[in-house]
């Protein structure tokens, strides 16, 4: 019983830590980028406020009416317990998964565990799906889940294979399962259309992907330090 009360424990504190550092991140980064695109959602223009048939629910879509944190102190508040809820989250899949391979021995090798995190959840995911500011197009949002969540599985699978499998078929399968969801490919919007500027956006994505590896690292860097203080302590 201790075991699994400090697994949740370190998943708690890793995951409230690395939610807070996300934050910080996110507000120094990617929000103010949010907060320049919200202008073209807000200038009627039809990528933004096209409700009818044709219109492609983007990321950021809202239903007029629909209550909304204000802009400030409640806004970040929310943000804040999201990326911690988040963290906590992906701190348990993470300290979960590495129990199965033995575990996390230390900071350093918490490290590594949080860069495949970001490979999986992150980086893999993002090259069919970037992130998306308000304004701009998607595809149905249950195609893009759907793709998403096999992307997540099939590159979680393959890297497994890649560090544990012991035999060229495994490796080539491995290398297979990682290609799989880009060769199909990522749900695509009717139209690429767009008020937002194409650097505005790049320079979205590059935050995205810098305060993501920033929340992985951190994440398993600190599992991997409190599992070894804590498991060893109980």
């Amino acid at each position: 019983m201790d075991y699994f009360r400090s697994i949740v424990l370190v998943a708690a504190i890793a995951g409230i830590l690395a939610g807070l550092g996300m934050t910080v991140a996110q507000q120094l980064t990617t929000v103010p980028l949010i907060l320049k695109a919200e202008v073209y959602e807000s200038e009627g223009t039809p990528a933004a406020h096209d409700h009818g048939e044709s219109a492609q629910p983007a990321a950021h879509e809202h239903e007029h009416g629909a209550w909304q944190p204000e802009d400030g102190f409640e806004r970040t508040a929310f943000t804040l317990l999201a990326n911690i809820v988040t963290g906590v989250g992906f701190a348990l899949l993470l300290i979960a998964a590495s129990e199965l391979a033995g575990g996390i021995g230390n900071w350093r090798q918490g490290v590594f565990w949080g860069l495949a995190g970001f490979a999986v959840f992150t980086l893999a995911p993002g090259l069919g799906l970037p992130p998306e500011l308000p304004a701009m197009p998607a595809a149905e949002l249950g195609a893009r889940q759907l793709w998403w969540l096999a992307t997540v599985l099939s590159t979680a699978a393959g890297i497994a294979l890649l560090f544990y499998g012991r035999s060229p078929l495994l490796i080539i399968a491995a290398l297979a399962l990682i290609a799989a969801p880009h060769l199909v490919g990522a749900p695509a919007p009717a139209s690429y259309d767009s008020p937002v500027p194409e650097g505005l956006h790049h320079s979205f994505v590059v935050a995205v992907v810098l305060t993501a590896l920033m929340f992985w690292v951190l994440l398993g860097a600190l599992a991997g330090l409190f599992r070894g203080r804590l498991m060893h302590a109980s």
